[in-house]
């Protein structure tokens, strides 16, 4: 994959999910009944953000070579 499409791919996929959180905690909309579903969003919230992380750092690796 192109070094510069993955740093992009990465940014977009730490901070793209901060956002959504964050507006979901002013909005009010954060209190489910469930802590199945609670365990389910952060789950998928820490994986998007470690995946994005992982494209940054392949991107930034393929920067020195």
């Amino acid at each position: 994959m192109n070094k510069w499409l993955e740093i992009l791919l990465g940014l977009i996929l730490v901070i793209i999910p901060i956002v959504v959180v964050f507006q979901w905690l002013n909005a009010g909309r954060w209190d489910f009944l469930h802590p199945a579903w609670e365990v389910l969003k952060g789950g998928v919230f820490w994986a998007v953000v470690g995946l994005g992380l992982l494209f940054l750092m392949l991107g930034i690796s393929d920067l020195k070579e």
